[in-house]
């Protein structure tokens, strides 16, 4: 049995960011150079985090600690987020810049080395928050040659949330009230997130946005 104390509302909770992110990623694919990629990191990012969500809950309803569950969260976010970033920046003739193409598999190689050698998967967080960044540095920039200044707020707070937050969720020692304090942050940032995606997919134009922001 799981020697876990929280509420199940709390893990039930878990799972609304998580479909937010995956939603809006896959809204993605209409303005992405590559669709289908983008389709795929969406669920990879959406397996990843209710496999996170679905250990949490079963831990909070008296069930064990299913720690390899659990650990599923970042090697599938670090998978997600890097072929989101490389789908994003391609251009219109297929061409994926040459130091992300060296970078994605190289810093998923080196953090998974580092995960195997810590027996954690706590080091593919860097290469999460690496991918991440990169693909929302990118989106801010669609936004803003856009003139979509809301949007590129909304990323913005995005990112800056996910940088305040993946350290804090990282830690093992959290008391319940901390939980629902990051958990509603990370809800808002991807709600945030979701609008973003959903405004900047109004409108199909991927060769276009891609010049533009080149």
């Amino acid at each position: 049995m799981s020697t876990v104390d929280y509420p199940i509302s709390l893990a039930i909770e878990d799972y609304v960011p998580v479909l937010c992110t995956a939603y809006g990623v896959l809204l993605l694919h209409r303005i992405a150079p590559n669709g289908p990629a983008v389709r795929v990191a969406a669920a990879l990012l959406g397996v990843g985090g209710i496999a996170k969500a679905t250990a949490k809950l079963i831990a909070a309803a008296g069930g064990p600690e299913l720690i390899w569950l659990r650990g599923m969260l970042f090697p599938f976010l670090t998978l997600g987020f890097g072929l989101l970033a490389v789908a994003l920046l391609r251009d219109g003739s297929g061409r994926v810049p040459r130091w992300l193409a060296i970078l994605v598999p190289s810093l998923i190689a080196a953090c998974a080395l580092g995960a195997i050698l810590a027996r954690d998967t706590l080091p593919m967080l860097v290469s999460t928050t690496v991918f991440a960044t990169i693909a929302s540095i990118h989106l801010i920039g669609l936004a803003r040659a856009r003139g979509d200044t809301v949007s590129a707020a909304l990323l913005g707070i995005q990112l800056l949330v996910f940088f305040l937050l993946g350290p804090l969720a990282s830690r093992p020692d959290q008391t319940v009230a901390l939980q629902w304090i990051e958990q509603l942050c990370n809800t808002a940032a991807q709600v945030a997130f979701l609008a973003a995606a959903w405004r900047l997919s109004a409108t199909h134009a991927a060769p276009k946005d891609q010049e533009m922001i080149h």
